[in-house]
Parts: structure tokens; C-alpha cells; sequence
């Protein structure tokens, strides 16, 4: 048996939970969002107040960042420049130690000069010791200025000054002291005699 229904009775209706019912989600949402509009008019002085707070924290931020880049930019100059005075004050050492240690050269050599050619062991242990010393100082940039040419004041130094025959005027005739360089700068003046 089929049952028949009336076409004059009301239809029935399930009732739909809230998932079911996409109308009534609708509905809230444009409710929530006219209560949302009605929450954030601004007036006009509360606008410019923003604006300004707005344009406030923008001036401050830009002004941070310019600093924090010169703070870098400091930096960077100032490690450039700590390890330029480093470098400088390490050379400067070195230059100190070896002109220190040139009047013991000196003697060295003066010593070789007098020893007698009969006692060649003492000449032979005294030589050894000179060439290792100024080895040593070679290693560190020591370099021996001319002394075989015409007087120059930057490296020499004149303590006398003789006519002799054969030189020209301003030749250097005798070498009482050596001089020596490191780096490109005399630390030692080679102190000469020169001809007039």
C-alpha cells in the first residue's frame, strides 16, 4: 500500500541545526560587521590624531635607522682604524728594538776589524755571530744605506768635510758610521765625511 498525501497539508520540516543553515550565518556576519563599522567611525580629530601619532612613529623610525647606520658606519671606521694604528705601532716596535740593537752590530764589527789574523778560530767564532745577528735583522726589513755615492742629506749624515784630490764636491770620502732603513724610513743616519 502506498500511502498518499494530501496536497492541501503543510509540508513538514525537519529543523536544521546551525551547521545546516548558510542564510542565518550570513545574517551574523553582516550584523557583526555593521556593529564592527559603527565601533571604528573616527572623527575628524580622532583621525588627525592618528595621522599625527602615525607620521610620529614613521619620523622615528626613519631616525633610528639613520642612526643605527651611522653607528655601522662609525664602526667600520673606527676597526679600520684600530688595526691601521695597530699595524703602525707593531712597525714602530720593531723599528725601536732594531735601532737598540745596531751599537751591538757595531761593536761586532768593530771587533772583527781588530782581531789578528793569527787568531783566526776567535775571528771565525766572532763572524759567525755578526752574520747571524744582521741575518737576523734582515729578516725583520733592516737594510743598509748607501754610502758609495754622492751626500745626501735624507740618509747621511756629513760630521766633516776636506778637500781631497780625485773627488768631486759632495762626494763622500769616508763612512765613520753605517746607516740602516727599515720599511722605507731611515732609523740610522750613516755618518760620512765629504769632499769639499
Amino acid at each position: 500500500m502506498t500511502k498518499k498525501t494530501n496536497q492541501n497539508e503543510p509540508e513538514k520540516t525537519v529543523p536544521k541545526t546551525e551547521e545546516a543553515s548558510p542564510v542565518s550565518t550570513e545574517e551574523s556576519v553582516v550584523t557583526e560587521s555593521a556593529s564592527e563599522q559603527e565601533s571604528y567611525t573616527l572623527t575628524a580629530e580622532e583621525f588627525a590624531a592618528a595621522k599625527a601619532h602615525i607620521e610620529a612613529i614613521t619620523k622615528e623610525k626613519d631616525e633610528t635607522v639613520n642612526l643605527l647606520q651611522r653607528i655601522q658606519a662609525d664602526f667600520d671606521n673606527f676597526r679600520r682604524r684600530n688595526a691601521s694604528v695597530r699595524l703602525d705601532s707593531y712597525e714602530e716596535g720593531k723599528r725601536d728594538t732594531v735601532k737598540e740593537l745596531l751599537p751591538a752590530l757595531d761593536n761586532l764589527e768593530r771587533a772583527l776589524e781588530s782581531i789578528p789574523a793569527e787568531n783566526a778560530v776567535w775571528r771565525e767564532g766572532i763572524e759567525m755571530v755578526y752574520r747571524q745577528m744582521l741575518d737576523s735583522l734582515k729578516k725583520l726589513g733592516l737594510e743598509e744605506v748607501e754610502s758609495d755615492c754622492v751626500f745626501d742629506p735624507a740618509k747621511h749624515e756629513a760630521v766633516m768635510r776636506e778637500k781631497v784630490e780625485g773627488k768631486e764636491s759632495g762626494e763622500i770620502v769616508v763612512v765613520f758610521q753605517k746607516g740602516y732603513r727599515m720599511g722605507g724610513r731611515i732609523i740610522r743616519h750613516c755618518m760620512v765625511k765629504v769632499a769639499e
